[in-house]
This record gives C-alpha cells, sequence and structure tokens, in this order.
C-alpha cells in the first residue's frame, strides 16, 4: 500500500474513498448521520453514547479471531466492484468526490488507484514483505528444529488520527490495521468528505462473517472536539497520526503510557548532483519534472537541489540552467490555480531571497507569469520550500554531508542522486547515513515499487506484536497451535462453474508473464502430460504448507536423515518439490533422486547412514526387493514417505517385517497444478489425509451431478486454491473421488480430514458393469495373501472385450487360481465372464515388466487399449 501512499502523501495530495453498504439507503452516511460505528451509520449523540463504552465494544471485537483470508476476499470483492463499470459501487464513491469539487477524471482515477491498492494480489505482496506471509497471524514454527511457534498479533485497538487533506491515506491506513487483526477507531476532519466511513461501510459490506464489520469505527469530528479525542485514545494500544509537529503534539498528549506513538509527520527530498551529470540536459529536464508532478505535494518531491561543490558562481550558474529547463517543462504541464494562504507564502519566501541577493548570498529566477520558481542559495543548510515549482539550490559538498543533513534527520525522506555508478552508491550510503530513507534515480523521486517500506519502517510491523509460545517435545509433530484450536474458515463458499483439466490448459494462455515464473508439467500418469505454472511466491507458500504437513506425519528434522528418491528432470515436480520443503524443514538430506542403479542407491542409503526415504511407492518398492541383500542386513530405513501411489496393506506389512522399517506414510497428496492438498498425521489410517486449509477449500460434490454429497459420503474432489496469484484455479474438480471423514482426529487437530477413495479413472465400465481397480487389490489382497503391484489392462477382442489382471510372479500363485480368487471375489466380473461379455486371464510378469509413465516412475494402475491401439 506504500504505491498509494507516495502519491497521497500528506502534503496536500489526496487520495479517496467510497460509499454507504449496499443495503442501506444511499441517505445513510450523509447529513447527520456522518458516523460509521460498526456496521451502521449513527449521528453525533449517538456516537457520544458510544464513546463511553468503546473499550468494551474493543475487547468484544477482539474476542473474536479474525484471519487475514477474510480481509483479503473483502477487501479485492471492493476491488474488483471497483474495477467494473457494470457496478454501481464505483459511480456511488465517485459522486462525494466530485461534490466536493474534484473533476471526474481525476475521480476515476483515484478510485483505480484504490482499487489497485487493496487487490488481493497487492495485499498479499505486501502481507509477504512486512509480515513474512499471507497468514502472518498462524502461530507457526520458524525453526522447524525447535518447538517454538511464533506469530504477528494484532497490538489490539489502533486509532488512526487522518490529515484533513488526504482522504485516501484514512482508509488505506485503516485496511492495513485490518490486516494487523486489530479493532480501528478512525478519525477524519469535520471538514473532509465521508469518503473513508463510506469505503469502509463498502468493505465491511463485502464481508459477510460480521468480522471486519466489528472492526471498524470511522468518526468524523473536529481536533478542537478534545473530549472525543480523549475517549479514542484512551483505550488505545497504538495511534497513527498523519500530519505536521502541532498534529503529532496535539494527539501525543492523549496517548497514554504505553501506548504506540505511530508519526506519520511531513517530510522533505531533495535532489543531488555530482559534476558529471548537473550539465546534462536529460538529467535537468528530469529533476524539472519531479519539481512539476504533484506540484511538489508529496513528501518525496524536491523542494531543494544539492550541488556536489562549494563554489558559489557554480551554483549560480546551474541555477540559470536549471531555470530555463524547468520553464519549458512547466510550460508543458500547466500549473493548477493556487490558494492565497500558498501565494502569501510563496510572496514572503521569495521576497526574502530577493533581500539576501543584494549580499550576494543568493540569486532568484521566477517565470513571468508566477509558475515557478529556483532560489539559488550560496548557503548549503536544509530549506524548506513553499511549494508549487518553487525549488532550492544550495552547494553541499559530499564531504559535509553527514554535517549539514544529519541535524533535520527527523525530517528526511527521499533523496534523488544524480551522478556514475561509483557515485550513486558512495553517495547513496552517506544519504542514508545522514538521516535519509529513500533513494531513488533523478526524474523517479515520486514514484515507488510493491512493497516498498513507508517512511523507513513497514507499516503492518508498527499495528503488530510479535508473539512466542515455547513448547515441549509433545509438540514434536504439530506445526501450527491453531488447528488445535480451529480451522481456517473461508468467509464464502466458492460460486462459478466447475473447471476441467482441460480448462485448466487453456486458461494457461492468458496467465500474465510474471504470474509464470515457474514450470512444471504433470508425470502424465492418467492421460498427456498437463502443464503448471506457478509465481516463486505461490511455490514458496505451498512448499512451507507442505512442510508443516511433513511435520505432522511423524517426519523429524532434528534427527532424521533422508533421501529425497523422487523422479526428476523433464519439467516434473516430485524431486524439486520435496528438496525445496525439506530445504524449508531445514532437515537433512541426500538429495539422490530415483535411478536405475539400484546397487549404488542402495550403497549410497547405506553410506550416508540413511534412515528415511522419500519416493513413490512403485519405486521403492524395486529398490527394497532387488536389493534386499544390502537393505536387510543394513535394517536402518525406519521411515518411509511415499507419495503419488498407495502402498497396499500387505506391502506395508513386508516392509515392516522384513525390513524394519517403523514409519510408512503419505508425504503429501497433492497434484502438479494444484501443489500439495493434504497431509497425514500419525492417526491417519490407510488414505485419511488433513486437508491443508491454508491453501484450499474443499467440496465433495456428487459424482454425477454438481451438488454437494452429504457428509462422509463419497463425490468428486473439487479444489479451490485461495492463495495462488499466478494460476489461478477455482473449482477444480481434480478427478479424484473421496469423501470427508466425520469426528475428530487423534492427532488434536481441527482441520478437515478426507479419505481418497481413487480417481475416476480406476473406475472402468465393460458392457453394463463397472470395474474398481482398488476391489481388484483388496482381492488379491484378502483372497491370495499377494503383496506386490496390480496392472490391469483392458483390449479388444474379436467378439468380445478382454480384461487381463497383471500380478508380480515373485508373490502371485498359479494364474489359474488367481483367476479363480479374483471371480469369486469380484461377483460383477464372474457375471460379465458368465455372460459371455468379458474375458478375464491372469498374466505373471516381472516387476521390470509392468508398464510406468516414463516421468514419474508411477504405475499406470489401468490400462485402456479399446479402440486407442495402445
Amino acid at each position: 500500500m506504500s504505491d498509494a501512499r507516495a502519491a497521497a502523501e500528506p502534503q496536500k495530495n489526496p487520495i479517496a474513498a467510497p460509499a454507504p453498504r449496499g443495503r442501506r439507503s444511499e441517505q445513510e452516511g450523509t447529513s447527520a448521520n456522518h458516523h460509521f460505528w460498526q456496521g451502521a451509520f449513527i449521528d453525533d449523540a449517538e456516537a457520544a453514547k458510544r464513546l463511553a463504552d468503546l473499550p468494551a465494544a474493543v475487547e468484544r471485537a477482539l474476542a473474536e479471531p479474525l484471519d487475514t483470508e477474510t480481509v483479503l476476499a473483502a477487501c479485492d470483492a471492493l476491488s474488483a466492484a471497483l474495477r467494473d463499470p457494470a457496478r454501481d459501487v464505483r459511480a456511488r464513491l465517485a459522486r462525494p468526490l466530485v461534490d466536493a469539487g474534484t473533476d471526474a477524471e481525476e475521480a476515476d482515477a483515484v478510485l483505480t488507484e484504490i482499487a489497485a491498492a487493496i487487490s488481493r494480489t497487492a495485499l498479499t505482496r505486501k502481507l509477504r514483505r512486512e509480515l513474512g506471509g499471507p497468514a502472518p497471524e498462524r502461530l507457526t514454527r520458524p525453526d522447524a528444529r525447535a518447538t517454538v511457534f511464533e506469530a504477528w498479533a494484532p497490538v489490539g485497538l489502533v486509532v488512526h488520527i487522518a490529515p484533513g487533506n488526504s482522504a485516501g491515506v484514512a482508509p488505506l491506513s485503516v485496511i492495513e490495521g485490518l490486516l494487523a487483526g486489530n479493532v480501528n477507531v478512525l478519525k477524519t476532519s469535520s471538514g473532509d468528505t465521508a469518503l473513508a466511513q463510506l469505503l469502509l461501510a463498502e468493505l465491511a459490506a463485502a464481508d459477510p462473517t460480521g468480522a471486519i464489520e466489528a472492526r471498524l469505527i470511522a468518526l468524523r469530528f473536529p481536533s478542537s472536539r478534545q473530549e472525543w479525542l480523549r475517549d479514542i485514545c484512551a483505550p488505545a494500544d497504538a495511534v497513527a497520526v498523519w500530519g505536521g509537529e502541532a498534529a503529532v503534539e496535539g494527539v501525543a498528549a492523549h496517548v497514554p503510557a504505553g501506548c504506540r506513538l505511530v508519526e506519520w509527520g511531513h517530510k522533505i527530498s531533495f535532489g543531488y548532483l555530482t559534476r558529471d551529470v548537473w550539465a546534462d540536459p536529460r538529467t535537468l529536464a528530469e529533476l524539472a519534472a519531479d519539481v512539476c508532478r504533484f506540484e511538489q505535494q508529496a513528501c518525496s518531491s524536491p523542494q531543494v537541489v544539492y550541488l556536489d561543490t562549494d563554489d558559489t558562481e557554480e551554483v549560480f550558474d546551474f541555477a540559470r540552467r536549471f531555470a530555463a529547463v524547468l520553464r519549458e517543462v512547466s510550460a508543458e504541464r500547466p500549473a493548477p490555480e493556487t490558494d492565497e494562504a500558498a501565494r502569501a507564502e510563496i510572496t514572503t519566501t521569495e521576497l526574502i531571497a530577493r533581500l539576501e541577493s543584494h549580499l550576494g548570498l543568493t540569486q532568484v529566477l521566477t517565470a513571468e507569469d508566477g509558475s515557478w520558481r529556483v532560489l539559488a542559495d550560496s548557503r548549503p543548510a536544509l530549506t524548506a520550500s513553499p511549494l508549487h515549482r518553487s525549488i532550492w539550490v544550495k552547494p553541499l559538498p559530499r564531504s559535509r554531508m553527514t554535517s549539514v543533513l544529519r541535524p533535520m534527520r527527523r525530517y528526511l525522506q527521499t533523496a534523488a542522486i544524480g551522478g556514475s555508478r561509483a557515485d550513486i552508491a558512495a553517495l547513496s550510503r552517506a544519504a542514508i547515513a545522514a538521516g535519509v530513507l529513500r533513494v531513488t534515480p533523478v526524474g523517479a523521486m515520486p514514484d515507488s515499487y510493491h512493497g516498498e517500506p513507508h517512511d523507513g519502517v513497514y507499516a503492518l510491523q508498527r499495528y503488530s506484536r510479535r508473539v512466542s509460545v515455547q513448547a515441549d517435545d509433545q509438540f514434536a509433530d504439530v506445526a501450527c497451535l491453531d488447528d488445535l484450536v480451529r480451522p481456517i474458515t473461508t468467509p464464502a463458499p466458492p460460486t462459478g462453474p466447475l473447471l476441467d483439466k482441460a480448462g485448466v490448459q487453456r486458461a494457461l494462455r492468458d496467465i500474465a508473464p510474471d504470474d509464470a515464473q515457474l514450470y512444471f508439467r504433470s508425470g502424465g500418469t492418467t492421460g498427456s502430460p498437463a502443464l503448471s505454472v506457478f509465481t516463486h511466491d505461490d511455490y514458496d507458500t505451498q512448499m512451507r504448507a507442505s512442510a508443516h504437513g511433513l511435520l505432522a506425519a511423524g517426519f523429524d528434522p532434528r534427527h532424521d536423515r533422508a533421501a529425497n528418491l523422487f523422479f526428476c528432470g523433464g519439467m516434473y515436480g516430485s524431486f524439486i518439490s520435496f528438496f525445496s520443503i525439506l530445504e524449508r524443514l531445514t532437515a537433512t538430506q541426500i538429495p539422490m533422486a530415483a535411478g536405475p542403479d539400484h546397487r549404488a542407491i542402495a550403497e549410497a542409503l547405506i553410506e550416508y547412514r540413511v534412515d528415511t526415504v522419500f519416493g513413490m511407492p512403485s519405486y521403492l518398492w524395486q529398490l527394497f526387493h532387488s536389493q534386499a541383500d544390502l537393505l536387510r542386513p543394513y535394517g536402518g530405513i525406519r521411515k518411509v514417505f511415499y507419495g503419488g501411489e498407495h502402498f497396499t496393506a500387505e506391502q506395508r506389512r513386508t516392509l515392516e517385517t522384513d525390513f524394519g522399517v517403523e514409519v510408512i506414510r503419505s508425504a503429501a497428496y497433492g497434484s502438479t497444478d494444484l501443489g500439495p492438498l493434504a497431509y497425514q498425521c500419525a492417526y491417519a489410517e490407510g488414505s485419511v489425509h488433513h486437508l491443508l486449509t491454508e491453501l484450499h477449500t474443499l467440496e465433495v460434490l456428487d459424482p454425477r451431478d454438481d451438488r454437494p454429497v452429504p457428509d462422509g459420503q463419497p463425490g468428486r474432489l473439487v479444489f479451490t486454491s485461495r492463495v495462488r496469484q499466478g494460476q489461478r484455479l477455482e473449482r477444480y474438480d481434480i478427478g479424484d473421488l473421496g469423501r470427508t471423514v466425520p469426528g475428530e482426529c487423534g492427532c488434536g487437530s481441527r482441520t478437515p480430514r478426507i479419505e481418497l477413495l481413487g480417481r475416476h479413472g480406476d473406475v472402468v465400465r465393460v458392457g453394463t458393469y463397472f470395474y474398481n481397480y482398488r476391489q481388484f487389490v483388496r482381492t488379491a489382497q484378502e483372497r491370495l495373501g499377494y503383496r506386490g503391484e496390480l496392472q490391469m489392462v483392458l483390449a479388444p477382442g474379436a467378439d468380445r472385450e478382454h480384461l487381463t489382471l497383471r500380478l508380480d510372479r515373485r508373490y502371485a500363485p498359479d494364474p489359474k487360481a488367481a483367476r479363480t480368487a479374483f471371480l469369486d471375489g469380484c461377483p460383477e466380473l464372474r457375471g460379465a465372464v458368465d455372460e459371455e461379455l468379458l474375458d478375464c486371464s491372469v498374466e505373471l510378469i516381472d516387476t521390470d515388466d509392468f508398464e510406468r509413465t516414463a516421468t514419474s516412475g508411477k504405475l499406470r494402475s489401468v490400462i485402456d487399449r479399446r479402440g486407442t491401439g495402445s
């Protein structure tokens, strides 16, 4: 939000704000009802009564937590409404601006800037930069090796004393307070418009939970009403005041001991030119443009130009050349009318400078029409300009920069430095040492970048407290304390059409280049490999969430020595992702990747004392069995974390009894395009996982109709990725089947649980019958004690279709006995065979002969060759 502030800083350049809540009449928020108090517009009498109850109102609001997601969703909804010309929100919010004398074009620009400042993208970027992530309120472990939890907590009540000449600063400051989780009381000037109150009312209306509404109070009254000022400051935990020294002093008198006073005061900025550039026409034109932009009303506008010299004649000579350039630039940008007070200040300053010129101290060059002036002064002391295209030119050798400027360090903000690369580097350090807060190129002083600190600090940190909870080893598998209390709530259920894989691929064409920074391809297990793109921030958020899930699954970064045996290459993401996850856990890892030389890998596992392996079940199964002569005697592999497939119950028993493995658990449930979706905990059985609620919202829809199924019933898993800024995936039907698991988990986490029931592709239709791959796996285990891999192959026949069930010859009985077991265990299969709708056979093959995807190494569980020839 510093971008919007830079253009709306209190000198005199306002940004503006919106209108009353949609469910209220347009009369509210006007005339007598010009205060907004927790969802209602009220008059002075009602506000006076409620002020007496302010401490209690604050306590009630703080008793209910505020998820950052709630604020982001409401701000983004309001931002979208402001950007949509078909909505009446923009027209309603423009009306107060226009009624106050702002021309329609400027009002439109103001609302456009507000919409950009409060978009989810902008606010998420701000949260990452200032508080470390999109959910800073969650108590998580900054160091996974220690059971210490940290979070950013609200200070409590933040009072915002807004400047009377910059209405847009007020609501933006309040939104910063909301992002930090605070209750906010805003005071605007009685002479200001109701824009701040109206915008905050629109914001509250965009939140269906009511949590934002409870944290918003916006009052309009004059500073002379001291009793109201005392009432709002008395219970405050922080007071943010915008304005000059007099304004700050007036508020500080009411700030109680221990309350944080956040000053956003007036600042002075300057240009500094070395001899290399002060005669360069382009540099002078850019400096003149900085002088003319915003009429020097922004704190970042130059009021002085310093030259790296102590020669007065060089200063006067530069002033004459610069005046000629300023004349040309100013003519291209006609100056607006100045008010009487400003003209008086300009006249006084100019008159004194002319008088001092008789002493040889100054020279004054002005436009004939009075639209600009250059005031050359032989003395280096920093002097405030009367603004309105009035610029001082002074000498300041670099050797004296600190001694001259440091006494004014409280007021310094921006320095635009022009010179060689070496000069800019050295002078930037010198300027910062003197007290300057930001250094820019000449010609870019009022510009800002996303995430830029404001006046040398991050606003969100000023409105927050860093808190910690130290815990013992019983919390070793807990990544976030908040999950033991409640899940992250979604303000409103997802709406809109469902998205399928084809739709995801089509949408890639519309992604902005800045949102496509990392490219991954799926393994192609269920079809052609699909492309997915991520921003680096999205990727980092997902890897941190997955790392938290891995702690719950039983991975211990303090002691475990992990080998990453996922597949790598061809833009496939498994190996890279788990490298990143283990890196964020600061775990000891041996990043080997899956490879064909099983002997070399087994020897490396032993040599590097690996006790934990990550990889695909099919690959790990091959590795353990092909290298049993090494891995059985070693007996050091205690934990197996897998992804992409599942181990059968018999395979688990084999790994435990034959190889001494103690923990076999899913490393993560996810997909290439959505990223990590869920995690297992120590109490999870089979394919049960906890949803990563900090990343996604889940719906379970009927397999045939787009409607929710009752809790606990099977259905299609449909995900909405909330924190993704690059490739937006909303209501994405991922192709998996599952059900919600009722009740509380033994691990204590309140996050929802799901049981995975396979993919749509695991269910195939032959004739009038449906066959589920998992049913055949279960039959093989129960009736044959089978512990190897199983593959279904469907092929056309001369008069009927053919189903071949492939089994690993090491673990399978006679094919005829196996066929009989499948027919007895699957009534639908026997019915189809008896009705001569299907031929069925069992084929025993070697492990290496199973068909797998080339990229991921996954077993192709169902191969359907009917009509494909493949």
